[in-house]
């Protein structure tokens, strides 16, 4: 027996439903990695106090967290860490974390902190946070590069205000004592002549030079109102420049506006611990990804060490998720084989910026998704139409609907 028309009707759009919601799924699968990861706002059990990146001049020091992480956060799994680290830890890896110090005896951190005068004093908590992010070697909260060795730097006062010459002067110890990479968590908003030399000296050297692209933005007041601008050490020649993103891939709404952004990496809604106790908190900004950017850089050192900072560098742009802001990709950047000169130990170059992955071939492969899911469609629906015209003309004996009306009469 034949369906009624208006249930092959009703079939017909269901089927124009299905194409229509196809269209978006096949592009976003291009477009965004990782999809249905938890949000960034310590939703979903992530309920943890907040850890400050600068303090008022009359506040305590940052309190101990009572509370913990039940679970892996989101920027974990987008890095892929469990995976990665079947493939290296960044053993023997020395990272020079220049921020507010990082306390020596912190959780998941004890024994492998250098850390000498006030750098070992973190009253803020805000370098001991990013120094588990980097190496922290906890079993459900481990950083990218748990084998890797932290030195920690002050480039701000007791507070966290950064200053040039606290960057400059940190910068100079960790390129003398060796660091193979050396992360600069805060940014300034001038160029500073010896910040420049002590960079240009620490690539020379052989360090691989990772930066903030901005400051972490400030608690109260709007960014609508601060001009783009470029910010230092990030623009200096040959520094990679790292920016925070959401889990969706795109920059929060109140980050800095900058340009010369080489890398993207998990910055919201980050857990991490702290200087004192054992407990978690909630981090954000360009600082928490350049931590991130800081470890996967460690583990690439360790996994191809004759490979100069252009290189590290090179490969870590080369490998990332292909966007407008290239996404870090930690387990690609040490498992990829690269062809042509990113591989290759170069001498370190300082007048010569890192280079950006071209995205156009995703481009390509996101217009090859859209032809394919609306050709498809196309045909999708030319067969329900088939279904439903062919039994109502074969009724009709072949004769258009009108003639077969008359004759009816």
């Amino acid at each position: 027996m034949r369906p009624p028309a208006h249930g092959a009707a009703r079939l017909l759009s269901g089927a124009g439903l299905a194409a229509a919601l196809l269209l978006p799924t096949a592009v976003t699968a291009h477009t965004a990695p990782h999809a249905g990861l938890p949000s960034a706002d310590g939703a979903k059990g992530q309920e943890l106090p907040a850890m400050p990146s600068t303090l008022d001049a009359d506040a305590a020091c940052t309190a101990a967290s009572r509370a913990k992480a039940k679970k892996q956060d989101w920027s974990r799994q987008r890095l892929d860490l469990d995976r990665l680290h079947g493939q290296g830890t960044g053993s023997g890896v020395t990272v020079a974390l220049i921020d507010t110090g990082v306390a020596p005896d912190a959780a998941g951190l004890a024994g492998r902190v250098t850390a000498d005068g006030t750098a070992a004093d973190d009253c803020v908590g805000h370098g001991t946070y990013l120094a588990g992010l980097v190496a922290g070697d906890g079993a459900t909260l481990a950083g990218v590069a748990p084998g890797a060795r932290i030195l920690a730097l002050r480039g701000t006062d007791t507070r966290g205000e950064a200053s040039a010459q606290l960057v400059a002067n940190a910068v100079r110890e960790a390129t003398g004592a060796g660091a193979e990479v050396i992360a600069v968590t805060v940014a300034l908003p001038r160029r500073d002549t010896d910040l420049t030399r002590a960079v240009a000296d620490a690539r020379r050297a052989g360090a691989v030079v990772v930066a903030a692209a901005t400051p972490d933005p400030p608690s109260r007041a709007g960014t609508d109102e601060i001009p783009s601008r470029v910010y230092w050490p990030a623009g200096e020649p040959g520094v990679l420049s790292v920016a925070d993103m959401l889990p969706g891939g795109l920059r929060p709404d109140r980050s800095l506006p900058t340009t010369g952004i080489d890398l993207a990496a998990p910055g919201a809604g980050v857990v991490s611990g702290g200087p004192r106790g054992d407990g978690h908190y909630l981090g954000a900004g360009a600082s928490v990804a350049t931590a991130y950017a800081a470890g996967a850089a460690a583990v690439v050192r360790a996994a191809y060490p004759d490979d100069s900072p252009d290189a590290v560098a090179a490969r870590l742009t080369a490998t990332a998720y292909p966007a407008d802001i290239p996404q870090l990709d930690a387990y690609a950047a040490v498992t990829t084989v690269l062809g042509g000169s990113g591989t290759s130990a170069d001498p370190p170059r300082a007048s010569e910026a890192v280079a950006v992955r071209d995205t156009a071939t995703a481009d390509r492969a996101v217009g090859r998704a859209t032809l394919f899911v609306l050709l498809g469609s196309a045909a999708v629906l030319t067969v329900l139409w088939a279904a439903f015209i062919l039994p109502r003309a074969r009724a009709r004996g072949w004769r258009p609907a009108r003639a077969a009306g008359a004759g009816e009469d």
